[in-house]
């Protein structure tokens, strides 16, 4: 098919969390243009299959840039060359015939690699769990306009619980810093007035597994916004930290 392109893959390959690992050097031949990436690597792990070699273990789901698991670096950068997409979004038409792309898994000591290009972040489900919820009473769904919320506020939760979890913001920051993953967790509660129940101890719980999971503090060089794929702001790193204040101003 005219059009297609020929390309030379560096793809970083390790057996588990305990073994070393290495770049390995594949060919991705006849690549059109519309594939997304992972649509690549299926076509280049039947290759390695149909040779009797084993395929490379990369983390997909939905492949609608939504599920956030599709995380890895190319060439350098958090899913890839282009801005505001997660990896399945990312098509081949970002790249040239005859370009050589690296890819490897995020690169953090609280994302410890799994198999090739899988990453475990479970370190993320753990702090959600410390605070990432609001506690209701069982029953029918009360009346949506029984609590009254300034639409400026209905829509910056909503922004902030946009986030993914894919891990592109502790990948970016050069101290592995999940501030932004947090904070857009603890936005998304924190503008509502459904989140005021547990918020001091909200805040505290999530910083404390954040720390203890060994992400790194927050750098300030916005690397994670700019890296996110769905856009996630700064301001919330902001907005935890008064929370995070008031909460030890008021001794809880």
């Amino acid at each position: 098919m005219s059009g297609n392109m020929n390309l030379t893959l560096k793809v970083w390959r390790q057996k588990d969390t305990k073994s070393s690992g290495r770049f390995e050097t594949y060919p991705a031949k006849g690549v059109s243009p519309d594939m997304s990436f992972l649509e690549m690597l299926d076509v280049v792990n039947e290759d390695l299959i149909k040779g009797g070699k084993e395929p490379i273990a990369f983390d997909h789901d939905c492949r609608e840039g939504i599920c956030g698991m599709c995380s890895m670096y190319i060439n350098g950068r958090a899913h890839g060359p282009n801005k505001g997409v997660t990896t399945c979004q990312l098509h081949m038409r970002s790249f040239k015939d005859g370009d050589t792309v690296i890819i490897e898994p995020w690169r953090a000591s609280a994302f410890p690699v799994l198999r090739d290009l899988v990453v475990d972040r479970r370190s993320f489900d753990k702090i959600q769990q410390a605070g990432g919820f609001v506690s209701v009473n069982t029953g029918s769904a009360p009346d949506a306009n029984s609590i009254p919320v300034p639409k400026a506020n209905a829509d910056e939760a909503f922004n902030s619980a946009a986030c993914i979890g894919c891990g592109a913001c502790v990948a970016a920051c050069k101290n592995s810093s999940a501030m932004l993953f947090l904070s857009a967790k603890v936005s998304q509660y924190a503008l509502l007035p459904q989140g005021r129940v547990e918020a001091k101890q909200r805040v505290v719980n999530m910083l404390k597994i954040h720390d203890e999971a060994g992400f790194g503090a927050c750098t300030n060089t916005e690397a994670c916004e700019a890296e996110c794929p769905k856009g996630i702001s700064v301001s919330n790193i902001a907005r935890l930290n008064r929370e995070y204040i008031s909460s030890m101003v008021s001794g809880e």
